[in-house]
């Protein structure tokens, strides 16, 4: 069994990124946990708004099985008035608690500046020192988030797929449960273009339907 813990910038990152691959784990009998950095706060968004996104990410989190979610309820949007040392430390402290052996972050490369921040955040936390337990750390793609930034140092390029062929679907309903985030197709946030980038990713990789990620760094021992 595998401790896994997944990095979310915001609330429906996770599935988007990564929810295939997280159901698959899950139903393997692995543990994966979530973290997720930020919340929305007035006057950004309204008190409604805010109360019906937890109902969202509880959902979500129970369509896919985590074992448990950390919330540290930072500023969406604005975690660049947070000094990076806060932000660190509390990763840090999340991961010396679970001990995960694998770790999923969002791609330095993303054009939303929170994802950028947690990025260099969770490489921090996973800093190979003696004793860590990190094996694994991917980075992941987030639709309409990695796609459009400018094409120079910030492109992603995959070098690993995990095949979730049996897990589209569930990916998809636990998406289909953040109502809040989800657009209308052609947009890249809708579940059609979810479906579309699983199949894309798939054939790349000679399979029905894959998720793609960057595998940062490995540690075989």
């Amino acid at each position: 069994m595998s401790k896994i813990l997944v990095i979310a910038p915001h609330p429906d990152d996770e599935v988007l990124g990564c929810g295939g691959t997280i159901k698959k784990y899950v139903e393997s009998g692995d543990e994966v946990y979530l973290c997720i950095i930020t919340k929305p706060r007035v006057p950004d968004w309204s008190e409604e708004y805010i109360a019906s996104k937890q109902k969202e990410i509880e959902a979500s989190n129970k369509a896919l099985g985590f074992k448990e979610t950390f919330f540290l309820d930072l500023p969406a949007l604005r975690l660049d008035t947070i000094a990076q040392k806060d932000l660190n430390d509390q990763l840090i402290k999340i991961c010396e608690k679970l001990k995960p052996q694998i770790l999923y972050i969002p791609f330095f490369g993303d054009i939303n500046h929170d994802h950028q921040i947690v990025s260099r955040a969770g490489l921090v936390a996973a800093r190979p020192k003696p004793g860590s337990l990190v094996k694994k750390i991917f980075a992941y793609e987030v639709l309409s988030e990695t796609e459009w930034n400018m094409p120079r140092d910030s492109v992603f390029v995959p070098n690993y797929y995990e095949d979730i062929s049996g897990f589209v679907d569930a990916k998809k309903e636990a998406m289909a449960c953040y109502k809040s985030e989800l657009k209308e197709y052609p947009h890249p946030r809708s579940l059609e273009g979810i479906e579309i980038l699983a199949k894309k990713r798939g054939i790349e990789a000679g399979l029905e339907y894959a998720e793609a990620f960057m595998l940062i760094r490995e540690i075989n021992k």
